[in-house]
């Protein structure tokens, strides 16, 4: 099993910043990979940015010049630093890490969520 404890969501204004944590802890499984999700209100769920293990990421086409993900695998930490921050980045921002058991299974798993509301 994984745990996922987030940190980080919060209001902004318009151009700030935020910065969001997510620490998995297992000790079963294996961290193939960890992203951020969002979701607002009528909208669909989507990828924000992902890291796998050999460090590549993957963001999202509106976010690709202004949020950076990075890992500290030791810790099995995601961070996702989201600067310029627009009003339509408002949503619930969600972890996600996907992992491999000892025995091989593959799992999914998801944090609580965080909000993060900017103003304009």
């Amino acid at each position: 099993q994984v745990q996922l404890v987030e940190s980080g969501g919060g209001l902004v204004q318009a151009g700030g910043s935020l910065r969001l944590s997510c620490a998995a802890s297992t000790s079963t499984f294996i961290i193939n990979a960890m992203g951020w999700y969002r979701q607002a209100p009528g909208k669909q769920r989507e990828l924000v940015a992902a890291i796998t293990r050999d460090g590549s990421t993957n963001y999202a086409d509106s976010v690709k010049d202004r949020f950076t993900i990075s890992r500290d695998s030791a810790k099995n930490t995601v961070f996702l630093q989201m600067s310029s921050l627009k009003p339509e980045d408002t949503a619930v921002y969600s972890c996600n890490a996907e992992g491999t058991s000892i025995f091989g299974s593959r799992r999914t798993y998801w944090g609580q969520g965080t909000q993060v509301t900017v103003s304009s």
